[in-house]
């Protein structure tokens, strides 16, 4: 792993003491969450409907795998899009046009189902294009919340959010499964359909507030870059996607075989596909109010391991017992696992990267989410159409146990004690002249004075910050040592143009600051490292001058 993957932080900014439900006092996050938590309540009602209409006319495991497939393949292609765009364009008037999209699609469904018309390939190209309304908006969804409450209130506000899912995780799949069993697909189909107005609604509601910047919004192109490049220079957020890689893609092998299981192996109806799903949200509620002090008590890491370790536990008994209570007992300890995971991998993603970079962050993590899920879904339903289900979930469950046992080497720790807020503590250059935004490349050296007892911490700490240089926009870092007086160091990076330098004053952190005084504090001088800026030169342009006075 890169160094900065392992930078000694300065402590994280601790929010003071505040319940679980604060957030629920503002209202403009209380009406989201409670518009949020019933169109969740609808897609889980789709799921159910959809996979039972799937089983009923194919009866193919690898069918009914393709309706999960359609419902996250597209987040997979449309994600990191949804997060580049999130991070650059108003948000709210964003998400409008993609609650319009979804609505339109669900009531197309309702339509064939009810009309009589429906069939799986019908029903596989509209979830698809549910599915991409979906891709499109999580990014900035999530994104949002931070938006919603003061920073305090960040924490239980993301966990709220985990709570919101899995009651309606709970309370979804029952009502799924008794409008199905009483009414018909076309009918649990309407009522998602509906779902989508709330949400609509509460974003007509909200009064956003804009983003206090002096510089433009990145255009589309060079944002997608910069999201890229954070990703491939911060260990953070690659040990928060690698493990999340090597846990969803063995978990989807449940989710993508329950409905045959109950069909097939129970000979059981839509009701009890429905009742079995309210059990695993029932676990991911008591497992979310359980968290904080399994968390306290066993260490992010050791949590999330011990948590795979009882999923693939909970796949076992699926794979083999046929009674309905075991069954039952075991789906509440499977989403307890299950939101153990989910939340771990969550709430370290939003803390491990600064807010201008949040969304691209996050949807690089639903990329990872909807990839594992809809590949290994596919993965599982081929098994399981060659070899039998018992055989697939067995192989799956063991799989996840030696990936979860692989993946302990990725930590989450680190992540969750970053302090990513930012310090805007570089000063404006000084200009003797205006310089044009878009004129570049621009050359930034630091120069410090080091004495020989400290030379080695001087070098590992400047290439920990040499690490965030580039996370930020450096296309080019490095130091050097002056031959002719040892202890004389230049820093220097090197960036695209003068804008992308001042979105570099707007991204550092309060962490770097940190990093930044502790190398400050080594330099053997009374005045502080010297610090210059050069930027390219036309051939007709004026002699070029050094500015001074940032850091």
């Amino acid at each position: 792993m890169p160094s900065e993957a392992n930078v000694a932080a300065a402590p994280a900014v601790t929010a003071p003491e505040v319940g679980p439900w604060a957030p629920l006092r503002h209202s403009s996050f209380r009406t989201m969450w409670f518009a949020v938590l019933a169109s969740h309540i609808g897609t889980w009602v789709h799921d159910v409907a959809a996979a039972w209409f799937m089983s009923e006319r194919t009866g193919s495991p690898l069918m009914v795998a393709a309706v999960q497939s359609a419902t996250t393949m597209p987040v997979v292609v449309f994600a990191l899009v949804a997060g580049t765009l999130a991070d650059i364009v108003d948000r709210r008037r964003y998400l409008i046009a993609v609650q319009v999209w979804m609505l339109v699609m669900a009531t197309t469904l309702a339509w064939f189902a009810l009309s009589g018309r429906m069939n799986e390939w019908v029903l596989l190209g509209l979830t698809f294009a549910l599915g991409t309304g979906a891709a499109m908006a999580m990014p900035a969804q999530a994104a949002t919340t931070a938006e919603l409450v003061p920073r305090p209130l960040l924490a239980p506000a993301v966990a709220l959010s985990s709570i919101g899912m899995n009651i309606a995780r709970s309370v979804g799949p029952a009502l799924g499964g008794l409008i199905v069993a009483r009414f018909g697909v076309g009918w649990a189909l309407s009522l998602d359909a509906v779902s989508y107005l709330g949400v609509l609604l509460a974003l007509l509601l909200w009064r956003r507030e804009e983003t206090v910047s002096t510089l433009p919004s990145e255009p589309f192109g060079i944002a997608l870059r910069a999201g890229l490049r954070y990703a491939s220079k911060s260990g953070d957020l690659r040990s928060v996607l690698l493990k999340s890689a090597c846990f969803y893609v063995f978990a989807s092998a449940l989710p993508a075989q329950l409905a045959i299981v109950v069909r097939k192996e129970l000979g059981a109806g839509a009701g009890t596909y429905g009742l079995l799903l309210t059990c695993i949200g029932a676990g991911a509620v008591a497992g979310a109010v359980l968290l904080p002090r399994l968390r306290a008590r066993l260490g992010v890491d050791r949590l999330v391991f011990g948590a795979t370790v009882l999923y693939a536990l909970t796949m076992l008994v699926v794979a083999h017992v046929r009674v309905l209570q075991v069954l039952g007992v075991a789906m509440v300890f499977n989403g307890l696992a299950w939101i153990s995971v989910l939340s771990s991998l969550q709430t370290a993603t939003h803390v491990s990267v600064p807010t201008w970079v949040r969304a691209r962050a996050l949807s690089l993590y639903i990329v990872v989410f909807s990839a594992g899920m809809a590949g290994g879904g596919l993965l599982w339903g081929s098994v399981a159409q060659r070899f039998g289900v018992p055989v697939s979930l067995t192989a799956a469950s063991l799989a996840a146990v030696l990936a979860g046992a692989f993946s302990l080497r990725f930590r989450l720790s680190a992540a969750m004690t970053r302090n990513t807020a930012p310090s805007s503590h570089w000063p404006s250059p000084e200009l003797t002249e205006a310089i044009e935004q878009d004129r570049g490349p621009v050359l930034i050296t630091v120069e410090y004075r080091i004495a020989p007892r400290d030379r080695a911490t001087f070098l590992s700490l400047i290439h920990q910050l040499g690490g965030t240089r580039r996370r930020d926009g450096a296309v080019q870092w490095d130091v050097m040592e002056d031959t002719a007086e040892p202890g004389r160091f230049l820093e220097y990076f090197v960036v695209g143009s003068w804008m992308e330098h001042l979105r570099q004053h707007e991204r550092v952190t309060h962490e770097e600051k940190a990093l930044q005084d502790t190398l400050s504090a080594l330099h053997q001088d009374s005045q502080p490292p010297s610090v210059r800026h050069f930027v390219g030169a036309a051939p007709t342009s004026p002699r070029l001058t050094p500015l001074e006075n940032d850091s």
